[in-house]
């Protein structure tokens, strides 16, 4: 189904990544890793979980991951992630992901999803608090 480009970016989601798929990052067969899409989405929910911590973070779990429908090679894939839950030294992150086909934006497809772990370390790699909420 498609979405139409507002619908992207409801709520307090905030765009990270927009990436190209491109044919290095496929398998032989032809069809886009989910690995690939995996390491976008981490890379994703760090750059959020690194400004709530303001500083270094660790990926500790990924709670939850599904892929909706098929990324494939020419798509413009966007990650768009949101706060889901602050602890005293972790945060949780919510991660949606988006598909452009041939980079019409009016072919918008909900392709994955996920819930990730991070905890905030400091130089020694032990947990540190994170900063107080503003």
């Amino acid at each position: 189904m498609s979405h139409p480009i507002e619908e992207r970016n409801p709520g307090q989601r905030q765009l990270t990544i927009r990436v190209l798929a491109m044919p290095a990052d496929t398998n032989p067969a032809g069809d886009v890793f989910g690995g690939w899409l995996m390491s976008q989405v981490d890379i994703a929910g760090s750059i959020l979980a690194v400004q709530v911590a303001q500083g270094r973070v660790v990926t500790v779990a990924v709670h939850d991951f599904q892929f909706l429908k098929a990324v494939l090679v020419g798509d413009l894939v966007s990650c768009y992630v949101e706060v889901a839950r602050r602890g005293k030294t972790s945060i949780r992150v919510k991660v949606d992901v988006f598909a452009e086909r041939e980079q019409d934006p009016r072919s918008v497809h909900h392709v994955a999803e996920a819930s990730i772990t991070y905890v905030s370390v400091d130089d020694a790699s032990r947990p540190r608090p994170l900063p107080a909420q503003d």
